[in-house]
């Protein structure tokens, strides 16, 4: 069954995916690569630098890290004990029932599903932008747009291995310019101002021209870091490698954008350094120390990073849109085919042709349109998919309270499974208000567009009616409410409590299948 084939339980046969693909490397790789930490540095840095909480901005990314890293103590203490391509559906299901469930489920699906179209927008502009520079070659944004989805599309197809590789190869060389123009900076002792103290002072990241801007920002910046728990069920040994890369990812990120942002600003400058954000030319926030401190040839090597570091990011993204569709299909919601694996591979690869359809369509809609690449196809989907997102991991802090305190009394720990849940699931909360109140400067020129105006829409549309559907399984179709986030890798079935309860049971009422029907 770890190659993909069917395995058998009581309510017919669910394919696997392909088990032992990746390890802990791997998965980090994975997690990493949907952070994109090239795009989100060139992309956001300068937007909180700008119009943000200005040169406090390092100080966000610290405090965006703690906030981070507590709301990934409950996440770590689900993911020990639930495993499956589902991570967010499967845990609030768990904690906090099959309804709540059913709409955190879509409303994931969502938002990976538009991520991935969101980053080809901005792959397209730089590849545009970056090979009429060097090249001198002048080709449409869509060109390079269906050269990623097609591309994507091949390597989704294979074992998860293979893309793990590939993004391996992508995320060192982004991060090794990153680091080494952040070092040169360090070694040369800064710029103007040398290396100031003031942009990691915690209190500036309160200040600035709008400090919720520049904190919205920051943790924008950190999207994707929770995919680790997607690959649980291809990973080696997933109560080990899924926790310890969840932690790895979330803190490495995190020091990692502190260091680099700290050192971007102190090569420019302080007041500099706001200037270059708020200007035409952004990035010249780092082109400028990296012509300064390393030379004119790292920066034509900077461009095409941001080529394979959006590219990377893009497939990562769909890899977790795939996992999506796969877990729900699987249980028989939206299509079943959806769960079907590749003999060979064990590659959610009809879910996968799915998803680069969806894609597709969705990039088709603005070229066709006549949006831009950028202004409105990355900025618009990113700000959609982040909503939604945002709010399902706000959910998850508080399904974390839930599972444990039905469940498991020998795990529940005072600050593991419920203050730390707790506090992520406020400050989680906080930076979903801080996305509502910042959305319209966030989408700038995009702002004008129905599109835009429709995202609060879309978002609810679909979490109520993720709740619409739960409420009906429950009353309409109970055999199939019984199942909603409950197939998980066998080596993760609950264990039975010391009241004979398993951990199957769920807030609600409705009685669980028998383990061999609920879980794989």
């Amino acid at each position: 069954m770890g190659n993909g084939s069917p395995a058998p339980t009581g309510t017919g046969e669910v394919h696997r995916l392909k088990a032992n693909s990746v390890g802990l490397v791997g998965v980090v790789f994975m997690a990493v690569a949907t952070a994109a930490p090239i795009t989100a540095m060139t992309g956001n840095l300068p937007i909180a630098v700008g119009f943000g909480n200005g040169t406090g901005a390092p100080a966000g990314y610290l405090f965006a890290t703690v906030v981070l890293t507590v709301f990934a103590v409950g996440y770590v203490a689900m993911a020990k004990r639930i495993t499956a391509a589902g991570a967010f559906y499967g845990y609030i299901s768990h904690g906090l029932g099959r309804i709540a469930g059913m709409a955190s489920g879509m409303l994931a699906v969502l938002a990976y599903i538009v991520f991935e179209a969101s980053i080809v927008g901005v792959f397209s502009y730089f590849a545009k932008t970056t090979v009429h520079d060097q090249l001198g070659v002048d080709l449409p944004w869509a060109v390079y747009a269906a050269a990623m989805l097609a591309v994507t599309a091949v390597l989704a197809h294979f074992d998860i291995n293979l893309t793990a590789k590939a993004l391996g190869v992508m995320l060192v060389a982004e991060i090794a310019v990153l680091f080494a123009v952040a070092t040169a900076v360090l070694i040369a002792g800064g710029g103007p101002d040398g290396i100031p103290v003031e942009p990691v002072d915690p209190r500036n990241a309160f200040t600035g021209p709008s400090a919720g801007l520049g904190l919205f920002f920051a943790f924008w910046s950190w999207v994707g870091f929770e995919s680790t728990a997607m690959y649980g069920e291809e990973s080696r040994d997933p109560k080990r490698v899924i926790p310890k890369a969840t932690l790895v990812s979330v803190i490495g990120v995190g020091l990692f954008y502190i260091y680099v942002s700290w050192m971007t600003i102190s090569g420019n400058g302080l007041a500099e350094s706001v200037g270059l954000s708020s200007s035409a030319n952004p990035l010249d926030l780092f082109f400028a120390p990296t012509r300064t401190f390393i030379g004119p040839w790292a920066v034509d090597a900077f461009q095409w990073l941001l080529l394979t570091g959006s590219f990377a990011c893009g497939m990562a993204f769909h890899q977790c849109a795939a996992r999506y569709l796969y877990a729900v299909g699987r249980e028989g919601f939206l299509h079943p085919a959806l769960g079907r694996t590749h003999a060979r591979h064990g590659s959610p690869y009809v879910a996968s042709m799915v998803q680069t359809g969806i894609a597709t369509g969705l990039v088709a809609l603005f070229l066709l349109t006549g949006q831009d690449p950028y202004l409105h196809l990355y900025t618009l989907l990113a700000i959609l998919g982040t909503m939604a997102i945002l709010i399902v991991q706000t959910l998850c802090s508080f399904a974390v309270i839930g599972y444990f305190r039905t469940h498991h009394p020998e795990d529940r720990h005072w600050f593991r499974t419920l203050v730390a849940p707790l506090l992520g699931g406020i400050g989680m909360t906080a930076v979903v208000v801080l996305l509502v109140l910042n959305m319209e400067t966030a989408a700038g020129s995009a702002a004008d567009s129905v599109f835009f105006k429709l995202i609060p829409w879309i978002v609810g549309a679909v979490f109520f009616g993720g709740l619409g559907l739960g409420l009906r399984l429950k009353y309409k179709a109970p055999e199939r409410y019984a199942i909603i986030g409950r197939i998980v890798l066998e080596d993760a079935t609950e264990r039975s409590g010391p009241s004979g309860d398993t951990a199957d049971d769920t807030p609600d009422d409705t009685p669980d299948p028998s383990p061999s029907a609920a879980n794989v």
